[in-house]
């Protein structure tokens, strides 16, 4: 098997405002949308993400009708601390305070207009306190 491309789909209510919120804080761009699409990269991220309205006829029955749930979308930055005060001055709702966790972890997390989890994250953090 070869990967050609990574995407992940998320069922929402307004797949337009999620779009949006990704493109208005987080830098990434339309590469396709439609009436309920939207599918969205960076040229700096091997992922896409694509947004779908709950209902489209194009999902699958047993999916149609689905909301995404129980899912975090994480993006590891070299600079947690000034992302959080860009997203605190472009007035943002911080949902999850930046916590350190034992293990070396550092993150927060905020929601999009849908409800989807966004969470910025350190991970380097957690592989210099294990060289230590």
């Amino acid at each position: 098997m070869q990967i050609t491309a990574t995407a992940v789909s998320l069922t929402v209510d307004d797949a337009e405002a999620s779009s949006a919120f990704l493109q208005r804080h987080f830098g990434f761009h339309e590469v396709m949308a439609a009436d309920g699409f939207a599918s969205l990269t960076r040229d700096d991220v091997g992922l896409s993400v694509v947004y779908l309205r709950r209902g489209l006829a194009t999902l699958p029955a047993d999916q149609r009708d689905e909301h995404t749930g129980g899912l975090i979308l994480a993006f590891e930055v070299e600079d947690l601390e000034g992302e959080l005060a860009r997203l605190q001055r472009e007035g943002v709702a911080i949902t999850m305070p930046l916590i350190s966790e034992e293990w070396g972890e550092r993150a927060f997390q905020v929601r999009d207009p849908n409800g989807v989890i966004v969470q910025l994250v350190d991970w380097n953090a957690a592989a210099q306190s294990n060289q230590a």
